[in-house]
């Protein structure tokens, strides 16, 4: 046995910030991590993090984000691809706006100097990073191609004009999205949003609402489960029937959109949206005093959110607006009412109650007295024949009552029969099941013209324009006859006027509007005086197709290349967080399939795999500038290093777990870094040594962590490569002072492995290694080591022997030991014979080499 060599620490002390410093400096000189071109035959892995918005330095939420985007970047250059790993920023938006406005400066100033130090940021991170292909959305060269893609949108009849209500920030003075609302108010500044009727532009992603929906099925298995749920509930198709329903003392007929058109006969009144236009019509031909209750009711809805106005438990309120429909298939009168839980934008804007066999109706029902009608048995069974019904003389059915239905009933329960059954109460449809009933009620009112099979979505067309300055000029010029026209294309880009003399301060119009100069522009087509669009785009424009100009940032000629998009895309690892998992998803699965329609791409779904991880916490919340509680990304590299930072995050757990920042320990993350460094110091064998004579043990923990690896890093279980990263330091460390020693060929062989694997998490440290391992730069581009088959063979295993359930004894076998063999020996065990005693053996199970159970009578 050798003797302890001395520590390397004591010869050369391990210094993180000096290493880190020298290979930032031979990185930014080498541009090692350059996609390669068209000439590189290497097959092609497009990995993307979800770019940063420039809101001040980045934090420990960024830092988690990009550390797993670097780690699957720099698996797959070992594995052997040609790895497009860009970075840019998503510059414009209302954060940049407004710190401008609070410093009386350019949104401009702030956000590059606010991009300078997320650059300085990620190098000191050790991104590798394509930095060639930088690009910032506030950028001209990059906004102009949003412009022509809203253009091109224009042409065919997907961005259009419409005057609608939207969520109104009063404070911030623009539009918000429906999940910019939180609790009644916006999620930015915090004041109470209202409702408010502009005439916005929009694009017509409802147009590929099924496209959307079904081709999430390409996904199955490549996107975390709950994003394509979430996707799935967002999109919200439902499939049923449009009924025409006729409104006493108003021409026209009012259309209802149900999903369950066999429930007809049990509708006792209908509801509307209080803040549609149908509802003002009716409210204005009632009464002075329901006018004025209307109203009232109005002003309060319109300071509820959508998704607030959803929520099912919700006290029920409403106005009865003094007005009835007709019922088109029995001819009942039905009471209307305006209540908030029917949206303006679902469906028409209308919903036939049926209180009987819909919770929200019933609660409805019951909170103002209306009657309760039940239409479905959901005692009888749905299966085997029709039941017979009887009739009278006169034909109609003879109800014959229903006793166990009668104890179900809603109007006493308060619980609404939404299961399965045969229909009652519902005249032809009577005795039939629901499948059957549905499709002979949609049968029935196409006949007699009151109605047809259709079907709707709770996805909504994606409103666009925003009324503030910080974002792309939306490229539509209005004329003094009413048209809407494009800019010329070859005056695109549109610019930005200068901010300077511009009154940026929220007014709720946009500033541009201020911009006089800017604003006149001539018609295109006549010459005539006209008008500039004074609104900007929403930033989820900038962000919807972005990966694409990733692949040509700075081409001036078109957005992309179409050679460069068949080389790359889509993007084969998408990773971010799961809080874009709804909007920013969809948009630009929505953008990627209108570059298809147009012919620009050849596939539909922008991502083919999607990574999301959890959050990082501080005191058990999510870092928020806004709770002061962020650990922002530069000082946290300060000590221990970037390195350990990183090192720490992958150690912490699984990827989609949150992490809460004070249990993670950069500093045993910093120590683990010094012991793996001391054990390439202490490395006295010559790179060309012969491996295969080295310590067969050592080398089988070597090869073991060389063919696991990438199947670990495949599933994202970084936590586990660098715990199995740790033990073979720890083994390598115990040959060197126990073993062999530092000559041992199987030491070397285990610290360049080490070295090549922890280039995926410290990477600073593993180009250290690799150096003084007496290797060129850089380990970055190493290919993997492939693992000898012959050292994955286990020599023996512990073989564990249960009776009864309870371990007794563990034998030590060959590993490739015959079920036979082991039955016997455990049979044969001391341990087991002196536990069994005088019991009768009567089952037994063995699973060689690993396990034998026997249970005793």
């Amino acid at each position: 046995m050798s003797t302890p060599v001395e520590s390397a620490a004591a010869r050369n002390p391990f210094d993180p910030y000096a290493i880190q410093q020298k290979w930032q400096e031979r990185w930014e000189a080498a541009d090692p991590f350059r996609a390669g071109g068209e000439s590189d035959t290497r097959p092609r892995k497009y990995v993307l993090g979800m770019f940063p918005y420039p809101s001040g330095d980045l934090h420990m939420g960024h830092a988690e984000s990009y550390a797993y985007v670097d780690i699957v970047a720099r698996f797959w250059r070992h594995r052997g691809y040609n790895v497009l790993n860009p970075i840019g920023w998503d510059s414009f938006g209302l954060p940049a706006e407004n710190a401008a406005i609070q410093r009386g400066a350019d949104p401009r100033e702030w956000t590059y100097a606010n991009i300078a130090q997320h650059k300085k940021s990620f190098r000191e991170y050790g991104s590798s990073y394509d930095w060639s292909r930088i690009l910032h959305t506030s950028d001209p060269e990059y906004y102009r191609w949003n412009q022509w893609l809203f253009q091109k949108m224009f042409e065919r009849g997907l961005a259009y004009r419409k005057e609608s209500p939207v969520n109104w920030c009063p404070n911030d003075q623009t539009v918000l999205a429906n999940e910019q609302v939180v609790d009644g108010h916006c999620e930015r500044c915090g004041a109470e949003v209202i409702k408010k009727k502009l005439t916005q532009w929009y694009f017509k992603i409802t147009d590929y609402a099924d496209r959307l929906l079904d081709d999430l099925n390409q996904l199955e298995g490549f996107w975390p489960h709950k994003v394509l749920q979430m996707q799935r509930n967002w999109i919200g198709r439902s499939i049923g029937a449009d009924v025409d329903f006729e409104i006493e003392g108003r021409d026209g007929k009012v259309t209802v959109f149900t999903t369950r058109p066999d429930t007809l006969h049990g509708a006792t009144f209908m509801v509307i949206a209080p803040d549609s236009d149908l509802a003002a019509e009716l409210a204005a031909g009632s009464s002075d005093d329901v006018q004025a209750r209307f109203q009232d009711y109005l002003a309060t809805v319109q300071k509820t959110s959508e998704i607030d106005r959803q929520i099912t438990d919700r006290p029920k309120t409403g106005v009865f607006l003094e007005r009835y429909a007709v019922n088109p298939i029995n001819g009942d009168r039905l009471p209307i009412w305006a209540a908030d839980y029917v949206l303006a934008d679902y469906g028409h804007g209308a919903v036939m109650a049926v209180p009987g066999h819909d919770q929200r109706d019933l609660d409805f029902a019951r909170a103002f007295g209306l009657p309760v009608r039940v239409v479905v048995d959901t005692t009888a069974p749905v299966t085997g024949a029709i039941p017979v019904i009887e009739l009278d003389e006169q034909g109609v059915p003879i109800d014959p009552g229903n006793p166990q239905l009668d104890e179900l009933d809603p109007a006493t329960t308060g619980i609404a029969l939404t299961g399965d059954g045969r229909m009652v109460n519902s005249g032809s449809l009577d005795g039939l099941s629901k499948r059957n009933a549905i499709a002979r009620a949609i049968e029935e009112l196409t006949a007699s013209g009151n109605g047809r099979a259709s079907k709707t979505y709770r996805l909504r067309d994606w409103l666009i324009s925003r009324q503030r300055f910080w974002g792309t000029p939306i490229p539509m010029i209005h004329t003094e006859d009413g048209r809407i026209v494009p800019v010329p294309e070859d005056q695109l880009p549109l610019t930005l006027p200068d901010a300077q003399g511009l009154d940026l301060a929220p007014k709720g119009t946009s500033p541009l509007g201020g911009a006089t100069e800017w604003m006149q522009t001539v018609d295109p087509e006549t010459g005539e005086p006209a008008l500039r669009d004074p609104d900007t785009m929403d930033t989820f424009v900038d962000s919807s197709w972005y990966f694409l100009r990733f692949l040509a940032p700075h081409d001036a000629t078109e957005a992309f290349p179409r050679r460069e998009a068949d080389r790359w895309a889509p993007v084969d690892s998408y990773i971010g967080g799961v809080e874009h998992a709804i909007l920013h998803l969809l948009y630009a699965r929505f953008i990627t399939k209108v570059l298809f329609d147009l012919g620009e791409i050849d596939f539909t779904e922008p991502f083919s795999n999607l990574i999301n991880q959890g959050m990082v916490l501080l005191g058990g919340s999510k870092m928020s500038k806004s709770k002061g509680n962020l650990v922002e990304f530069a000082a946290s590299m300060v000590d221990p290093g970037a390195d350990a930072v990183r090192v720490a995050i992958a150690f912490a757990g699984p990827v989609e777990d949150d992490i809460e920042w004070e249990d993670v320990s950069t500093t045993g993350a910093q120590k683990f870094l010094a012991r793996a460094w001391r054990v390439a110091e202490d490395v006295t064998s010559a790179p060309d040594v012969v491996w295969a004579e080295g310590d067969t043990a050592l080398r089988r923990v070597t090869h073991r962590l060389l063919a696991d690896a990438p199947g670990l890093v495949e599933q994202t279980k970084f936590n586990v490569v660098v715990a199995r990263l740790m033990e073979l330091v720890n083994a390598t460390r115990k040959a060197i002072d126990t073993g062999a020693g530092p000559a041992d060929p199987a030491v070397r062989e285990a610290a360049e492995a080490i070295a090549m694997i922890l280039d995926l998490f410290a990477p600073h440290t593993a180009e250290e290694m690799w150096e003084i391992l007496g290797y060129e730069p850089f380990v970055g581009l190493v290919p993997w080591r492939q693992a000898d088959p012959t050292l994955l063979v286990e020599e023996s295993v512990t073989a564990v022997v249960q009776i009864d359930g309870k371990v007794r004894s563990t034998l030590e076998v060959p590993a490739r030991i015959s079920p036979d063999e082991l039955e016997a020996l455990a049979r044969a065990d001391e341990k087991v014979l002196r536990s069994l005693g005088d019991r009768e053996i009567v089952r037994v199970v063995v699973r060689a080499p690993k396990v034998v159970s026997f249970t005793t009578a």
